[in-house]
């Protein structure tokens, strides 16, 4: 055997068109991979959304973004609990690292304490080390409605607000 010669410019069959065909198929692919990334990010992003809304605290000129896993919050609300509420909200979400805060509240007022729970907390513990009396659980639960639907209901991992009394 040996090499064997033919024309480069002629034949039945051209490789440079298959290669403009296929390159242009890869970028089709790749636009169309883009379009479904931004697609995919603006319904995570009304997705937060619809959690602070379903709070129903009241919040102006909300604006929620998503930059990888850290959710900016902008907007306007009447209180610090309720600034509090809305940040515990979005930063509860699996898959949410860190929320950024921008969030304004009208009556300025002190901060409220985070917790973590942790492994075989319940809110009366978590009132009793805060409290120092495990019978103000209501006082975490009430603090941290809507997201909490019953005190019985805690996970590890999960974020609450502990109210100054």
């Amino acid at each position: 055997m040996g090499l064997f010669s033919f024309l480069k410019g002629s034949g039945k069959d051209d490789l440079k068109k298959k290669e403009e065909e296929l390159a242009a198929k890869a970028a089709i692919d790749q636009a169309n991979a883009a379009a479904q990334q931004a697609i995919l990010h603006s319904q995570k992003v009304l997705w937060l959304e619809s959690i602070v809304n379903n709070l129903n605290v009241p919040v102006t000129d909300l604006s929620v973004q998503l930059d990888g896993d850290t959710v900016i919050v902008n907007g306007n609300v009447a209180t610090q609990a309720d600034k509090e509420k809305i940040i515990l909200a979005l930063g509860n979400v699996n898959g949410v690292a860190v929320v950024d805060d921008q969030l304004v509240a009208e009556a300025q007022e002190e901060e409220s304490a985070f917790y973590e729970v942790k492994s075989g907390d319940s809110l009366s513990k978590i009132a009793k080390a805060y409290y120092g009396d495990p019978m103000k659980y209501p006082l975490i639960f009430e603090a941290n409605k809507p997201m909490l639907k019953d005190p019985d209901k805690i996970y590890p991992g999960q974020q609450l607000r502990i109210p100054k009394i």
